[in-house]
Order: C-alpha cells, then structure tokens, then sequence
C-alpha cells in the first residue's frame, strides 16, 4: 500500500526505482544548485534589496517550487531563481534601465501569470517553434559570457579602466587574490568529478577568506530572517505597468524563462529517457506549468524568476526519476533556511568562482550554432558578443532577433521569417525609436 501511495504522488515505480537512489539522487541536485542560495541574494541585493530577505526568499522560492514538482509532475527536477534571469532584473532593468526593484518584480510576476496562461493553453509550444534554433542557443551563450563577466567584476579580476574601459584588476592581493584562487580550487574539483563541486569551492575559498579578513562570519545557524522587505512588494501603478518598458522587460523575461525552460527540460528528461518512441515527454505540460507556479510564487516571495535549473541532470545521473528526488531537494532547501549565517556571510570573492562556471556550461551551446551559414551566425554573433559589451542581456536578445529578421529579409530568406518574428521586428525598432 505504502509504494502505491508514492506512485500516485510522485511516480515512483518500485519495480524500476530504489528509495535510496532518489534520495541520493536529490541530495546530489541540492548540493549541485545550493550555491544559488549564496549567489542571488549577492546579485539582487545590489538593486537596493534587502539581502537577508532574499535569502529567504531563495530559500523558500526553491523549496515551495521544487515541492510543487514533486506533487505536479513528479519529475526529478529542481526550481531556483534562475542566473542569468537575476542578472537582467539587477543589472539591465533596475541598472541601465533605471527603474527601482518594485518595477522589476512587478514584471517578474506579471510574466509568471503569462507562463502560467501559456503553459495551460500549450501556446508556449508554438511560440518556441516562431523562434530559430541559433538564436535561442545564442542567448544562452551570451547571457553565459554576461554572467562571467559579473563574476570576474565582483570578484575584482576586472575593473573599469578610462583609457581602455576594462582592465586587470589586482590579482596579488585582496578580493581579486581570493577569486583566482577560488576559480583554481573550483576547477580543480570539476576536472575531479567532485559533486557538489561548485558548493564546496563557495565553502572553501569562504573559509579561506577568513584569515584575509574577507569572510566575516556571524554564525552558523539561526532562525531564518524575515521575508517582510521584500515580500509582495510591487508597483502597480498604471503608468508603470501599462508602460512600453514594461512590456519590453516582461517580454524579455518570458523569452528567456521559456527558452531556459524548454532547454533543461529536453534536456534532463533526455538523460533521464523519458522521451516516448516518437521524441515526446509525458508530462512536459505539467513541468511546465510547475516552472509558471514557481515564477509567480518567487515573484510574490520577493526574487527573481524562478526557472527549473540545469543542474537538475546532476541527480538524474544519479539516478533520479521520480518526484521523490524533487521531494528531497526540497526538503533540503527547507533545512537551509536556518543556516543563513553561513549564506550570508559568502563574500563576492567566493561566489566570483561560481558564476565563472556557470558562464563555462552555458558556452556549450554555441556548438550547436551553424557559424558557417552566416545569416544564422552574425545575428547569433551579436546577440551574444551585445550583452557583455552593452552590459544588458534585453540589447542582446532585441538586436540578435532585430538583426535576424532584416539579413534574411533583404537577402531573400522569407521563409526563415515567422510572422511572430516580423511582429517582435516592429515591436523592437519602436522601442529603440521611442524608449
């Protein structure tokens, strides 16, 4: 009776699935993502956000989503505030754009309740279809490079410079020391197969920051801080969010939250093999709509967008396929909330490493750019290069799918243009003409 009640909630099969393996499996995704705890709130925090709330927040954004999962998909998958996501909400919509957290977690919901709408409808699938292949693999490259490019600016390897904008920051001494040698550490565990290897070289160059006077800590467990500052905290005023900037931000959102979505679900649930005999998952619906639920409920917490996270194939590999892995994850990032002490005391030197690495996994898909047929590759090519050189992730993404729409134009490529790609065209040079 008991194994019947774990298929129906989570799907597990005792006759194909062992217990301990899903909560291996879960335990293995948990430490794979966790670093997400450290790193968001270092992110957003940077807006004017209250960081010992977004770290709660995190906290219980991963775990509700995650538990949803569980429950709604039953697949083994773990939900976080997504990077890359972070890194448009603090440093493109609330930095070059210049609007305050509220405005951006007001889109970051307003998106939420459209993915929820997509995902029960299954327009998402023909929205996705409208968009060609290279440039959604190119916003993945480029928001790879922006987010190393932030990690190596925190950490101090870089820093402007007014001859030659950017230069090498000081890597003898101080935080630019202690990032290099936590890159160093970080490699050295992936090159060894480490799991969990991004947590443990959070934890190490941390521990290693202490007798650099770099790592403070106050603790190491409490009770975990108040979600109040930042919880439901949005601007609903109608000259705000009937504004084209809203627009632009949600749509930019929704792109990329759908995009990342549909990626890591492929790709999880390929290495899962939960494709039937004609390429389909069963169930991408209901993860879908359990990536909505999690978007509008981390929105309503007070973070970014929450999106389902790659690191999700690491439990896979161990093994996981039910929604038990899920349960774990969750339960573990429950367990973490009353370890904040140790989260919050991370200096940006240690996270520098984290970010580096996360930028390393997401180049991967430029392979998969056709560089030699070049109405695929220049549009490709600026959406990527644009978003660390603009310091903007939306310019990228605009100007990629701007410029993808008027090389094939004029070089009589019509049929590689949706109509939803002509549409996003006007939409995009009003912006740039009025905005």
């Amino acid at each position: 009776m008991k194994t019947d009640v774990l298929k129906t909630l989570f799907g597990f099969d005792k006759g194909k699935m062992k217990l301990s393996t899903e909560i291996a499996a879960g335990l293995t995704t948990f430490f794979a993502m966790s670093y997400i705890l450290a790193v968001n709130p270092s992110i957003l925090s940077s807006t004017g956000m209250d960081k010992n709330a977004l770290f709660t927040a995190t906290a219980l954004s991963a775990a509700f989503s995650t538990l949803l999962v569980a429950f709604i998909a039953r697949m083994p998958l773990g939900l976080a505030p997504g990077m890359g996501l972070n890194a448009f909400f603090a440093f493109t919509v609330c930095g070059a754009m210049g609007y305050d957290w509220k405005f951006a977690l007001t889109a970051v919901f307003i998106e939420g309740v459209i993915f929820i709408l997509l995902a029960l409808s299954g327009f998402w699938k023909i929205l996705v279809d409208a968009i060609p292949v290279s440039m959604r693999k190119a916003i993945t490259v480029g928001i790879g490079l922006f987010i190393t490019f932030l990690g190596l600016k925190s950490g101090g390897v870089v820093m402007d410079d007014p001859a030659t904008f950017i230069t090498l920051g000081d890597i003898t001494h101080g935080a630019g020391l202690l990032s290099v040698i936590g890159i160093v550490i970080t490699g050295i565990l992936l090159i060894l197969g480490v799991p969990g290897a991004l947590l443990i070289g959070i934890i190490l160059t941390s521990l290693i920051g202490i007798p650099m006077n770099l790592t403070v800590f106050n603790g190491v467990a409490g009770l975990p801080p108040s979600v109040e500052p930042v919880f439901l905290k949005f601007d609903l005023s109608p000259s705000k969010v009937f504004s084209v900037d809203m627009f632009v931000v949600v749509a930019t959102f929704l792109f990329v939250d759908l995009f990342d979505t549909i990626g890591t679900l492929l790709g999880v649930c390929s290495k899962a093999h939960f494709q039937d005999e004609n390429g389909n998952v069963p169930g991408m619906n209901r993860a879908f709509l359990t990536g909505a639920l999690g978007a509008t409920l981390g929105a309503a917490l007070g973070t970014s967008t929450v999106a389902t996270c790659v690191e999700s194939s690491a439990g896979v590999a161990q093994g996981g396929r039910s929604g038990l892995t899920s349960l774990t994850i969750a339960a573990c990032f429950g367990l973490a909330l009353f370890l904040s002490p140790v989260f919050l005391a991370i200096p940006a030197s240690a996270i520098c490493p984290s970010l580096v690495v996360v930028g390393l996994m997401m180049m991967s898909s430029v392979a998969e750019i056709d560089l030699t047929d070049y109405s695929e590759a220049v549009p490709a090519f600026l959406c990527i290069t644009l978003m660390p050189f603009t310091y903007s992730i939306s310019n990228g993404i605009l100007i990629g799918l701007l410029s993808y729409v008027v090389l094939n134009f004029f070089t009589g490529k019509f049929k590689k243009i949706t109509p939803v790609m002509y549409v996003l065209a006007v939409l995009i040079i009003l912006k740039y003409l009025f905005v």
